[in-house]
């Protein structure tokens, strides 16, 4: 293999491109901060005490990115010829989306100023908005777009894009909470072996995505932990709004689990979350399913959504 940003004496350098030709490039990238309904609401009340959050991020963005061979060591020197950064406010997941859009003449690509722009737009709204919470999450940045050059023409396609297992969670018997494990065995048409849920009805395998947790976080409740929602399988990067009925998740190696149900009524008339505050996400946002294969699963694993 060739590494091209070292010379024969393996000491780093930086590549040269003095014999490509100049080209049109551009570059897109995005990514999300999660900032809470209590940031998004003072957002929209006016009443940050460092003002205008968007305008400062977006000047901060673009001058991040006119600044980038200075941060990156080996990246090249480019003149940009246009430098843009969207966003959009979420407010029922809490989180700001930004995008930036990179134009140049050059004989590189210009991906590294379109992740540098987004980095600092959103490391920018974060220092804008640490007086009120600060445990805000940057996440998600990612090229989604790229024009011109050898490689030619790419694009981020997010129903390629992948979840992973945080954790797997079983109740030994109905009614007691269940207890998180590092791997368990997923056995066909039935869920998982030795959870008391399991069996040939459509709801053999429970899921909840991270995302939903941090949500009943927002409303104030302390403690939770993994299984607290009664969910065989905590998830991260899941995305709810691209699941249906029917689709088909692949876990690891070998499980295939197959949507069957999404939310379900809480039993009782409510469950004790319910009850406390008001609200529960699992009848809107859990998610059930048949095991259509089996095999081991583990905590890292990654989910594949196929269709």
């Amino acid at each position: 293999m060739e590494f091209t940003h070292l010379n024969k004496e393996g000491i780093p350098q930086m590549v040269d491109v003095s014999n490509k030709e100049i080209t049109e490039r551009i570059a897109k990238a995005s990514g999300r901060i999660y900032v809470g309904s209590e940031v998004i609401k003072a957002i929209e009340e006016s009443r940050l005490p460092k003002g205008d959050i968007f305008s400062v991020a977006k000047i901060a963005g673009i001058m991040a990115a006119k600044k980038t061979s200075e941060l990156i060591p080996l990246c090249h020197n480019i003149f940009l010829s246009h430098v843009d950064i969207s966003y959009s406010v979420n407010k029922e997941q809490g989180y700001i989306e930004a995008v930036s859009e990179i134009k140049t003449q050059a004989q590189t690509g210009a991906e590294m100023e379109a992740i540098t722009a987004v980095l600092i737009f959103l490391e920018t709204i974060y220092d804008m908005c640490k007086a009120l919470k600060k445990d805000m999450v940057i996440t998600d940045v990612r090229l989604i777009e790229k024009m011109g050059g050898k490689s030619g023409y790419y694009i981020f396609d997010e129903r390629k894009s992948s979840a992973k297992v945080i954790s797997i969670n079983i109740s030994r018997q109905k009614g007691t909470p269940k207890e998180p494990v590092e791997e368990a065995h997923v056995i066909e048409n039935f869920g998982i072996e030795g959870d008391a849920h399991a069996g040939t009805l459509h709801r053999q395998v429970s899921l909840l995505d991270m995302s939903s947790i941090k949500k009943m976080e927002e409303y104030g409740i302390k403690g939770l932990c993994f299984g607290k929602f009664a969910e065989n399988i905590t998830t991260e990067g899941l995305d709810i709004s691209k699941i249906q009925l029917g689709t088909k998740l692949k876990i690891g190696d070998d499980v295939i689990l197959e949507i069957s149900q999404i939310g379900k009524k809480c039993h009782g008339g409510g469950c004790e979350i319910a009850r406390t505050i008001g609200v529960c996400i699992m009848p809107k946002e859990g998610l059930f399913a048949r095991v259509l294969k089996g095999g081991k699963i583990r905590v890292g694993d990654i989910i594949e959504i196929l269709g």
